[in-house]
């Protein structure tokens, strides 16, 4: 049978989600823990990879199993083997076409700023710090360039492995809730690094180094070089992938309390 599962995780101290030779994973912790409840050997796909040090507030996996076991039982017997930085949030049995990654139509990242003087302690690796004062109504103006099926050249690393730069920008809004600026974007998916590529050019204009217009000016001139330095990991948060409704998956939007 295929399972789904909705995972939420601190990336702090691991190497990503994807499964790593000689560091730890998000992934390779989860399929320790289900295959214990299985009783055989699991591998998981996701909806989405996240890099290493990124969070997830809803992360969609699924995965192939002949053990018969109650939803609840992958939920709280994952979890008793999980370490206390991840978590599973909900099961469901799925049809067997479903693919957590190409069965969505869409991802939500989200990017916290903690915007004050003093750095942060309680929310130290969870936030990305920026002491000086961020404008964040430019910074929202000049993340609607970023709307539409574009070129995001001038915001993909180098490493990445997408045959093509071309991603489908649906929604993006930047917003303030008092110290914390956020960043709240969603596209049909996204290149290697490209949100955080994107906060640190908007941090810059939020900090008043470029104007508004910047932002359109990097999508025309389509080269990385000529963008802001890649944001901190310690911000950036998978927060949701968007399935079609034949799917019933559990479509929380719900953002981190303390932040929204």
């Amino acid at each position: 049978m295929i399972v789904a599962l909705g995972i939420e995780y601190l990336g702090t101290c691991y190497s990503g989600w994807q499964r790593q030779n000689h560091s730890p994973s998000v992934q390779a912790n989860v399929e320790l823990a289900l295959s214990k409840v299985a009783d055989e050997n699991i591998s998981v796909f996701c909806a989405g990879r996240t890099d290493s040090g990124v969070h997830a507030i809803q992360q969609v996996i699924h995965f192939e199993t002949e053990a018969d076991r109650p939803d609840k039982a992958w939920v709280l017997g994952g979890n008793a083997h999980l370490p206390d930085d991840i978590a599973i949030s909900w099961a469901q049995v799925m049809p067997n076409e479903f693919h957590a990654r190409f069965s969505a139509v869409a991802r939500r990242y989200q990017f916290v700023i903690l915007n004050r003087r003093i750095r942060p302690a309680i929310y130290s690796g969870q936030v990305c710090w920026v002491k000086e004062p961020l404008d964040e109504t430019s910074m929202n103006l000049a993340a609607q360039s970023l709307l539409g099926e574009r070129d995001f050249s001038s915001f993909q690393a180098a490493s990445c492995q997408s045959p093509t730069p071309f991603r489908n920008v649906s929604e993006v809004r930047v917003s303030r809730n008092n110290q914390f600026v956020i960043i709240d974007i969603t596209a049909n998916a996204f290149l290697h690094h490209m949100v955080r590529n994107i906060a640190g050019s908007l941090i810059a204009v939020g900090r008043g180094n470029y104007p508004v217009n910047w932002i359109q000016q990097l999508m025309e001139v389509r080269d990385r070089t000529k963008a802001a330095p890649t944001a901190h990991p310690d911000g950036l948060y998978f927060k949701q992938a968007i399935y079609p409704e034949k799917w019933n998956i559990p479509q929380s939007a719900s953002s981190l309390a303390f932040f929204d």
